[in-house]
């Protein structure tokens, strides 16, 4: 059976600082491996860079199962974290996100 991968892409505040973006995304993935271990495990892989955006926000993406979908975005609002709409009808295979531009994340 194959797993159904989606793409999230999240973005900073206008202006803001890419090491003070990167803090914020960082504690929200460490909150969520300390408390939702089982659905941090299902984001699989981000992008090694992140990318120079529209109005001076930077973004990252990050490639999630599908089943985590609904609660990633209940994680980025409460974290406070923008995102772009998540596309559930654009499906990816896990071997889509390949080295050198993506990394995959260790579990």
């Amino acid at each position: 059976m194959s797993t159904d991968y989606l793409s999230v892409t999240v973005l900073s505040q206008p202006n803001e600082p890419a090491a003070m973006f990167s803090a914020r995304l960082s504690q929200l993935w460490t909150q969520m491996l300390r408390e939702r271990k089982d659905d941090f495990e299902k984001v699989y892989a981000e992008t090694t860079e992140f990318e120079e955006g529209f109005e001076g926000r930077i973004s990252r993406q990050y490639l999630v199962e599908a089943s985590v979908a609904d609660l990633l975005e209940q994680e980025f609002k409460k974290a406070g974290i923008d995102y772009e709409t998540i596309d559930r009808d654009e499906v990816f295979s896990k071997y889509e996100a390949t080295p050198s531009e993506w990394m995959w994340i260790e579990h």
